[in-house]
């Protein structure tokens, strides 16, 4: 084989495996980091913010204020917030399962918001 064909499977070479570098890398879900969330819920009936999201295998902290007394429970995950007017509770887990998990006033049954889990 002669060096110029040598030099151009060579280059070649080195542009599949740069490519496949920069999919793999681009393609690798964005989880592992910790991720902190303040809500507050008023009258039971609202969360801000509503939408929160995290990706697989992030520590995620949760804190939540309320203006009353009551639970705030976070599906799926089974974390019950026991929410005391004016104080902040907080939870802290590994976000180790993919969901759109649906955050309630657990007496109510009333959605307050979701928390996104993707890979």
């Amino acid at each position: 084989m002669s060096r110029t064909r040598m030099a151009v499977a060579i280059g070649i070479l080195v542009v599949f495996v740069v490519i496949g570098g920069i999919l793999v890398l681009a393609t690798r879900g964005g989880g592992g980091r910790p991720v902190t969330f303040d809500v507050t819920v008023t009258g039971a009936t609202e969360m801000n913010p509503p939408n929160l999201t995290a990706h697989l295998n992030d520590t995620v902290t949760i804190n939540v204020m309320s203006d009353t007394d009551g639970e705030v429970h976070l599906h799926l995950y089974d974390i019950a917030f026991e929410a005391k007017a004016g104080q902040t509770v907080s939870h802290t887990f590994k976000a180790d399962k993919t969901c759109t998990c649906d955050i309630e006033w657990e007496s109510t049954s009333k959605g307050l918001g979701t928390l996104v889990v993707s890979p």
